[in-house]
């Protein structure tokens, strides 16, 4: 056969002059403009190769059938709140627990988060801030041993190593003594770590139940795109004790060898959760893991632990899920709302700050109207790209006013927690940038309550102890390629 290369060049060009021409029909399809004009732009400048990528990384939603599974989950989490509100004899005490009192500041963000994620405020818990990284992993531990029924883990990150030893040994008796223990792993998030294979056949001869998040499935018609990532950091341990916040189970250098070259650790906040809250980071375990394995706990869950909600504490809270399996970006929205309420202080320490327009504005227009702002991150990145376009966005907030902190080396500010005012604390697994609001599934725990807040002031207090404040001036002299990189990685992060 002989081909006419002269005519398969033409068909190539103008295929390659079409392309654009066609996928204005289909990208900017229920997509923010930013992230619409970046993925024209490299459909135009690389017709072929942008097309590709599109195809393999283009959607930021979860496939169809798990977005079925998480509107099935949502509506049976809203039915069940319903019937304990309509028929509160069958459930003694717990309506004053679903329907307390709650503040007219409080009420806009209670409803918002309510319609977002079908979970409502719940009263009556107790909230203990643990800033300490082994500490943290003992009290998980702690509870571990104690279980007498179930232990649900879900993490992004759980690997087998000399910190996490204590842990596997707690779950391999727990299971040994008749607990269910059932863990949820990142698929992607995990696997790159030491001992990955030996750690499921670990757990598989123990006992434990163990199921992989978001499977990796390139050919197959429920392929997902790679980077969508269940990024959600829960224990819960007999519907009685939970824990959420942004650490991993796993060594606080998380083994890499950049980070141990420059000997770089991370530093983290985990809350420990009692009271009737607790049963919402359970309820967001059995969604998951529903959508791994067509499995309804609920039906399956000991009814030791689930009778009548009881109060541990004083502290209204509330839990928000978010993700690709929702239709709205709950988890930005939530922030957008809260800091355009902040009337006179908001403090947010994130590792990970890359702001769609609507962030960033409310975070500039508070310090122009005179709230004390102030943002804490890190001095060193261990994502290049994300560090990078990070560092873009801090001669802006500079110039708004806002005080920006950067927590000293070789330590990463990986926290992820904000406080306004004096009475609204917010602490979980997401970041503020473009990944953690569209394409990762995340858990944010709410507290309307002056007391957490107080607490949560020593542990930012610590941060600026041994954090440098940027000066405008000084920022602005940095060297002119550094600028370069930082604006270049701008740029990828709309491609979302």
């Amino acid at each position: 056969m002989t081909w006419d290369w002269s005519r398969v060049t033409l068909l190539f060009t103008v295929i390659g002059y079409l392309l654009p021409i066609i996928m204005l029909f289909i990208v900017p399809s229920n997509r923010k403009p930013s992230s619409a004009t970046a993925w024209l732009l490299l459909i135009v400048l690389l017709p072929y190769l942008g097309l590709v990528i599109y195809l393999l990384i283009g959607s930021p939603k979860l496939h169809g059938y798990r977005r079925a599974r998480q509107r099935t989950a949502t509506e049976q989490i809203t039915a069940a709140v319903e019937e304990a509100r309509v028929n509160p004899e069958a459930h003694p005490g717990e309506l004053a627990l679903l329907d307390p009192p709650i503040a007219e500041r409080d009420q806009p963000f209670v409803a918002l988060n309510t319609h977002l994620g079908g979970l409502p405020a719940y009263a009556g818990n107790s909230i203990e801030l643990l800033p300490d990284y082994a500490g943290s992993l003992a009290r998980i531990v702690e509870e571990i041993e104690k279980a007498q029924y179930f232990a649900h883990i879900e993490y992004f990150i759980i690997a087998m190593d000399d910190a996490m030893e204590a842990c596997f040994v707690a779950m391999e008796q727990a299971a040994q003594r008749g607990v269910k223990v059932r863990v949820l792993l990142d698929d992607l998030g995990s696997r790159s770590y030491p001992h990955y294979k030996d750690m499921l056949a670990r757990m598989t001869k123990a006992g434990i139940e163990w199921h992989l998040m978001l499977p990796l499935r390139f050919f197959s018609s429920r392929f997902t795109r790679p980077d969508l990532r269940n990024h959600r950091k829960i224990v819960v341990v007999d519907n009685l004790v939970g824990f959420v916040g942004s650490q991993n189970l796993i060594d606080r250098t998380y083994h890499k060898k950049t980070n141990l070259k420059k000997g770089l650790y991370y530093t983290e906040l985990v809350a420990r959760v009692t009271g009737p809250i607790v049963r919402q980071f359970n309820a967001l375990f059995m969604t998951d893991w529903y959508s791994e394995t067509d499995v309804v706990l609920l039906t399956e869950l000991p009814p030791e632990t689930s009778g009548a909600l009881r109060a541990t504490g004083e502290v209204l809270c509330q839990t928000l899920p978010s993700g690709p399996g929702f239709p709205d970006d709950n988890n930005l929205k939530l922030y957008t709302q809260l800091i355009s309420a902040a009337n006179h202080k908001l403090t947010i320490a994130n590792p990970y700050f890359v702001p769609d327009d609507s962030l960033l504005t409310a975070i500039t227009t508070a310090a122009q109207r005179g709230v004390d702002v102030t943002l804490i991150s890190s001095e060193i990145g261990d994502q290049f790209l994300v560090y990078n376009a990070q560092r873009s966005y801090y001669e802006q907030l500079l110039r708004a006013g806002v005080k920006v902190y950067l927590y000293r080396s070789p330590i990463l500010l990986h926290s992820k927690h904000l406080s306004v005012d004096d009475d609204i604390a917010v602490i979980g697994s997401s970041n503020l940038d473009l990944r953690s609001f569209t394409l990762n599934l995340e858990v944010t725990l709410v507290c309307y309550d002056k007391g957490v807040v107080a607490a949560m002031q020593p542990i930012f207090e610590s941060y600026l102890a041994r954090a440098k404040r940027l000066d405008l001036e000084e920022w602005m002299a940095r060297p002119i390629m550094t600028k370069l990189a930082e604006n270049i990685s701008r740029l990828t992060a709309a491609l979302q």
